[in-house]
């Protein structure tokens, strides 16, 4: 395995925190956080314009061909910043449409997701260590003609998509995924919030109407995409629980150097230096392990157990250091309006998408006892 991060990469990832920087601060978070913004659609147009959106699409799609190095390079510096941004929710929907999606599919929406001028949306799987979503459509009709009913939950920005990836479930239990677009007929949807404020919308279909034209890969192909796809999603949201820990890490020792007790800085005392350690130490594994895991799924290999590592770290750091860095913020920690409290939510929120750290022990639990799964998310 390659530990080193490439030149290219980590051009990548200076470019996105340059932008992220300067176009976010803690007055701007607030903004969202109460409702006033949609989103961060300023730095959404930014990382557009840069060729960030496309990092990890082909060329010949309009991206960058850099893999998904590049990609998760760019998640790491949006949880660092903590902005809301919809750069999951496209992974989810133009990764697989660059990987198992028709020539006429491709071409409609792919260039324009790379320039951030349509948002194709993916499911979220329900956790690191089950690959399908809560609820799955039900997918009646013909060959030629398919009517898709039911709904999906938890659609990171469903709502703001211009196409969605859906799951649907035939009646003999053939699995398949569509391209359903977001303003089709029978299309509704529900504003639903996450623990960090971040939409994860609650879609309804109402008697769509969709042709073989829609299907994404060939019928019966969802189970693989879905497995496919998850394992992608965990090292996502991996990455981006690495920017949020190592960010609230950062805030918590400039704290602990500024504040006073006893006539001299919290950090000097033993148990703060310690506790301080034990974050630098979850974060600096959750590092390792992510970048495995990214690295096995950028060269094809078998990635299942290095992404359910990654997950059980993040989830286990999540919990670890987002308490910490409160605790050791004292009274101020329990403060909504102060920064560190949007790194608490945001943690929670990763480890919530993930699954939790139980979940995946779990799923370990039973390979150890001999019987066949697949860890993903």
């Amino acid at each position: 395995m390659e530990f080193s991060i490439s030149e290219e990469v980590r051009a990548v990832q200076e470019l996105a925190a340059k932008i992220f920087s300067e176009q976010v601060d803690d007055a701007a978070l607030k903004r969202f956080d109460r409702g006033e913004i949609r989103w961060h659609e300023g730095v959404w147009s930014l990382l557009g314009e840069s060729g960030l959106l496309g990092v990890a699409l082909p060329e010949e799609f309009g991206g960058s061909g850099m893999g998904l190095a590049g990609l998760f390079a760019v998640l790491e510096e949006q949880g660092r910043h903590v902005t809301a941004l919809p750069l999951v929710a496209a992974a989810l929907g133009a990764l697989p449409l660059a990987r198992f999606g028709s020539a006429a599919q491709q071409s409609e929406w792919l260039a324009k997701a790379a320039s951030g001028e349509a948002l194709v949306a993916g499911p979220l799987p329900t956790s690191a260590v089950e690959h399908e979503p809560r609820e799955i459509p039900a997918l009646s009709g013909s060959a030629d003609a398919f009517v898709l009913t039911g709904a999906l939950e938890a659609v990171p920005y469903g709502a703001d998509a211009d196409a969605l990836l859906v799951p649907a479930r035939d009646d003999s239990g053939v699995l398949s995924v569509f391209v359903v677009a977001r303003n089709a007929a029978g299309v509704q949807v529900e504003r639903e919030r996450g623990t960090n404020y971040e939409p994860f919308d609650r879609i309804f279909f109402n008697g769509v109407t969709l042709s073989p034209a829609d299907r994404l890969g060939a019928a019966g192909d969802g189970a693989c995409i879905l497995e496919w796809l998850a394992d992608r999603a965990a090292t996502a949201y991996g990455f981006i629980q690495l920017g949020v820990l190592a960010d609230a890490v950062r805030r918590t020792a400039q704290h602990t150097v500024e504040r006073k007790q006893f006539g001299k800085p919290l950090a000097g005392f033993q148990a703060v230096a310690h506790r301080a350690a034990d974050c630098y130490i979850d974060i600096e594994a959750l590092r390792s392990t992510l970048w495995q895991a990214a690295w096995r799924l950028d060269q094809n290999l078998p990635a299942g157990n290095a992404v359910a590592s990654a997950a059980w770290w993040s989830s286990e750091a999540g919990h670890r250091v987002s308490h910490a860095c409160q605790h050791l913020h004292g009274g101020t920690g329990a403060d909504v309006d102060y920064p560190i409290h949007r790194y608490y939510l945001w943690a929670q929120q990763a480890r919530l998408c993930l699954g939790g750290s139980e979940r995946i022990l779990a799923g370990f639990g039973r390979q150890l006892a001999g019987q066949s799964i697949e860890v993903g998310l």
